[in-house]
């Protein structure tokens, strides 16, 4: 892995976006996560800068993201990305 990247599942995981990575991984192979625009696999590598949109079957997340990390306790999660637009 390079540094500065991560795999999208993961940290759809490490940022508490999506509570397990089986569900990130889920959710991505169905085509619910773009990223710039694209539908995007469990596997890209995001790096910070990249805009994500998450549907939730009506719900729909829009986050940049911030920052990249392995690893980051529950209470510094919400740091590695920035919401831009929630849809109910």
């Amino acid at each position: 892995m390079v540094a500065g990247y991560l795999r999208l599942d993961k940290f759809l995981k490490v940022s508490r976006v999506i509570k397990r990575r089986t569900l990130a991984k889920e959710i991505c192979d169905q085509g619910n996560v773009l990223v710039n625009g694209r539908v995007a696999k469990a596997g890209l590598e995001i790096k910070p800068g990249d805009r994500l949109e998450i549907h939730f079957g009506p719900r729909v997340l829009k986050l940049e993201v911030v920052d990249v990390r392995d690893n980051v306790p529950a209470k510094q999660a919400a740091e590695l990305y920035r919401v831009i637009e929630e849809v109910t």
